[in-house]
C-alpha cells in the first residue's frame, strides 16, 4: 500500500484528483541496499521518487565512478526525468545506499499527467535547483580541494545519509567513488588519521568528536 500522507506531502498541492491518480498508477517497491536500479543505456520505464532510504546516482569512466548526487527522502531523479523527453535511455547509473521504499510512477502515466497537471512540473524545477547545487558542489571539490578534503568530506556526507557513525566503508569504496585508486585512498585516510582528524576501527571509521558531521 502507498504510504498516503507521503503522496499527500508531496502532491498535495495539486489536489484531491491528482492525488487520487498517484494511489491509482503508483507502485511502492522496497529495495535492499546496494542494490543497482538502473544502468547507462538502459531502457527508462518509471520516474521514481524517494520515500524512505537513498540512492546514489553516478557515471562510469574507465571502471571508475563520479557521483552526480544522492536521492534523499521526498526527492526524484532529475536525470531519469528528463530522459522521457528524448529517447527514454538513461544516462545514469542508480544504486541502492541503504534499504529504501520507492514510490514508481510509469513514464506514459507521468506524460499524460504533464498535460493535465501541468503544475508538477514545479516539483521537478525544484529538484532541477538542487541538482545544479549538487553538480556545482561536486565540481568544485573536484577542482579545488585537496583529496584528503575530499575524502574527509565523503565520510561526513555518508554520515549524514546513513546516521550512522562510526562508518563502514571500504578503502576500495572510498577511492571507486571518488575516481581515484585504493592504495591511494588508504595513505590518505592514514595521514588524516594522524592529524586526529579520524578514527579507525573495527567499527568503522569515525570523525573526530570536534568534526560537525550534520
Amino acid at each position: 500500500m502507498i504510504d498516503h500522507q507521503f503522496i499527500v506531502n508531496k502532491f498535495g498541492f495539486l489536489g484531491n484528483d491528482f492525488v487520487n491518480e498517484v494511489h491509482e498508477y503508483g507502485i511502492t517497491d522496497k529495495i535492499k541496499a546496494k542494490t543497482e536500479l538502473i544502468r547507462e543505456g538502459e531502457k527508462i520505464k518509471y520516474i521514481p521518487f524517494m520515500i524512505r532510504g537513498s540512492v546514489k546516482v553516478y557515471c562510469l569512466n574507465d571502471g571508475r565512478e563520479l557521483i552526480y548526487y544522492y536521492v534523499r527522502p521526498n526527492e526524484s531523479c532529475v536525470m531519469t526525468f528528463s530522459s522521457i523527453f528524448s529517447n527514454y535511455i538513461s544516462k545514469i547509473y542508480a544504486i541502492t545506499e541503504e534499504e529504501s521504499e520507492v514510490l514508481l510512477i510509469p513514464v506514459s502515466v507521468m506524460h499524460d499527467w504533464l498535460i493535465r497537471f501541468p503544475g508538477i512540473n514545479r516539483v521537478f524545477y525544484q529538484e532541477y535547483d538542487k541538482r545544479f547545487i549538487d553538480v556545482m558542489n561536486m565540481v568544485n571539490e573536484a577542482v579545488f580541494h585537496r583529496l584528503d578534503k575530499r575524502v574527509l568530506n565523503y565520510i561526513k556526507q555518508q554520515i549524514s545519509i546513513t546516521g550512522n557513525h562510526p562508518i563502514k566503508l571500504t578503502h576500495r569504496e572510498i577511492a571507486s567513488n571518488l575516481g581515484t585508486s585504493r592504495e591511494v585512498v588508504s595513505r590518505v585516510l592514514k595521514k588524516i588519521e594522524n592529524e586526529g582528524e579520524i578514527f579507525q576501527g573495527k567499527e568503522g571509521i569515525r570523525i573526530a568528536i570536534h568534526e560537525n558531521v550534520s
